[in-house]
């Protein structure tokens, strides 16, 4: 008890859309219930019609109406089984579009700094299970619970009409079942469930892991490792499935034998209480026989319970996903072209990390400027091109354009910054879809224009379906320049004022290298360009350099001045040009 009501003290996701969608739920479970109770009313029905009919079998007139009560039970239960489970999938199906549109939002909200918390598998379970498993919590433990309660409620009361110590025997009979048996299956099955979901979890995680680097294992001759690693949570997990089927059976069978007593219950007292005249006796058999339709309920209740604790991690996990959202600065919007974009003092450390990344950090960016970040790796380029995008908000100074914080303008992000990193991704559909993306209102002509000034429409119009080639998964249909030169058409189509090139070269060669940096400084010259670079190839093509070292900035100025007046960047330059040996 205390494990749920912790669970659900700071839940958005489950109390909130059961009282959103209340009245539908009272729906269902009266639908619910209504199927079981015309399947026990023609189960009683017909227990009397059988015994009047071997009464008196030389009239109808004495079972007429019995037997039409039958027919209406009959029609009845089916109507009703119908109706219930097309409201309550109904009921699901709006929850889980509410629930996955939550979701994506909570991912999309913390989206740039997801990977700081998450691994990639951690998400893929969330998306894949949890919202499943918050469903079925509804499907497999709220409904059955619910209405096994109330069936429970209404025998009790009905036996009590005639005998109250009749039954409060039958209370303690069917609690075995109702309350004993779940709270077990708890302890013992549930505890095995969860240890389940448990390894599910780090085997989805590990898994999507080493497929990543699937490659590294086949280069590596370690295949049979990899696939070692991967029976061991499977074969474990098939070892807790066989130990829950046993432990189902014999709770089953436990479950089938308090309901025996229930039923033998029943027949004792009514053969005790309606035997003193024939016609009494005709409700011996109908009172024994309406309780065999609802042991249905009975037996879902248990394996509902068991569930729970998969039920409840996956509340927590996704609780815990949306409720650390950060808070989202109110925002504005930049209503002039984009002047100057400013890093005023800025200190920044990750949360939980006592080491400072940057120092004091400023610097001031002129509308068409071009300017390069220059560092060894770790020195917090990467970091300073999160602060200038607005995914990390500064530990101290701000970050500005044309006086605006940059938190406050993240609404207009798309059309403020264009971006090309290391590895662009290109999506497996065609040339023209991958490049319109950076504008979706783009005609095919524009689309075309972005791809002759990228100089890829000789190769494109080379090819036997032209721009409806399919560029595979990942690009991989075309070379490692060739699709930074496609991204690049997709940054030309955006055409937003400021272009981000976080390393854009690092795995091309020498030769390639410069034509793409040739390609990006000239069809981008009338945008402003922040350039993070490891090396000096293409430097002349900037305005201001500057250096990175230990989180503050050891070496600023032009390329021209820098090559005469600093006789470490004028090493690195003659080394990156191949004149030192």
């Amino acid at each position: 008890m205390h494990s749920i009501k912790s669970t659900f003290s700071h839940d958005t996701w489950v109390m909130p859309y059961l009282r959103k969608y209340k009245w539908l739920l009272v729906l269902v479970l009266f639908l619910g219930l209504m199927t079981y109770l015309s399947a026990a009313a023609l189960m009683f029905n017909s227990g009397y019609l059988i015994s009047e009919a071997a009464r008196r079998p030389d009239s109808i007139i004495y079972i007429y109406v019995p037997v039409v009560l039958a027919r209406a039970f009959g029609i009845a239960r089916p109507v009703f089984r119908y109706s219930e489970r097309l409201t309550s999938h109904n009921w699901v199906l709006r929850i889980v579009s509410d629930f996955r549109k939550k979701l994506y939002q909570a991912v999309e909200t913390k989206a740039t700094a997801i990977k700081q918390t998450h691994q990639t598998g951690d998400i893929l379970s969330i998306l894949a299970d949890d919202i499943d498993h918050i469903e079925n919590l509804y499907l497999r433990t709220v409904f059955p619970i619910v209405i096994g309660w109330l069936l429970y409620l209404f025998i009790i009361i009905g036996i009590g009409v005639f005998s109250w110590p009749v039954a409060l025997l039958m209370a303690l009979l069917l609690a075995v079942i109702v309350l004993v048996m779940p709270l077990i299956s708890v302890a013992v099955n549930g505890a095995r469930e969860f240890k389940q979901k448990q390894i599910q979890s780090q085997f989805y995680t590990s898994l999507t892991d080493e497929v990543l680097g699937l490659t590294d294992w086949v280069i590596s001759g370690r295949y049979h490792d990899f696939m070692a690693l991967q029976t061991k949570p499977i074969d474990e997990i098939a070892a807790l499935r066989k130990k829950d089927h046993f432990f189902q059976w014999w709770r089953g069978l436990g479950v089938q034998v308090f309901f025996l007593l229930t039923v033998l219950t029943l027949l004792i007292w009514s053969g005790v209480a309606f035997t003193s005249t024939k016609s009494l006796a005709n409700w011996v058999a109908a009172f024994s026989l309406a309780l065999f339709p609802i042991v249905e309920p009975f037996l879902e209740i248990s394996q509902g319970a068991s569930e729970w604790p998969i039920y409840q991690q996956s509340i927590e996990r996704v609780n815990a996903l949306s409720n650390d959202e950060p808070e989202v600065p109110k925002q504005e919007t930049l209503t002039v072209p984009v002047k100057t974009i400013d890093v005023n003092h800025v200190t920044f450390s990750y949360p939980g990390d006592d080491r400072v990344i940057l120092k004091d950090v400023s610097l001031s960016i002129k509308r068409g400027e071009k300017i390069a970040l220059l560092g060894p790796s770790g020195t917090g380029k990467s970091t300073l091109l999160k602060l200038l995008l607005g995914d990390e908000t500064a530990t101290n100074g701000s970050v500005t354009i044309n006086g605006t914080p940059i938190t406050h303008l993240q609404d207009q992000r798309a059309q403020l910054f264009g971006v090309l990193d290391q590895q662009p991704y290109l999506f497996d559909t065609t040339v023209m879809n991958n490049i319109r993306l950076g504008n979706l209102n783009a005609t095919d002509e524009q689309v075309k224009a972005a791809i002759e000034a990228v100089e890829l429409k000789p190769l494109i119009e080379s090819l036997p379906d032209g721009y409806d080639t399919e560029v595979q998964e990942s690009g991989s249909r075309f070379s490692g320049g060739e699709r930074q030169r496609l991204s690049l058409a997709r940054i030309l189509l955006q055409d937003a004022p400021i272009i981000i090139l976080d390393e854009p070269t690092v795995s091309l060669d020498p030769i390639t290298e410069r034509h793409l940096l040739d390609t990006v400084f000239n069809v981008l010259k009338d945008k402003t360009i922040i350039w993070v670079t490891h090396h000096l190839a293409g430097i002349d093509h900037v305005d201001q350099v500057r250096f990175l070292e230990d989180g503050a900035f050891d070496m600023q100025g032009t390329p021209k001045d820098l090559y005469h007046d600093e006789p470490r960047f004028r090493k690195l330059y003659e080394l990156d040009a191949g004149k030192i040996e």
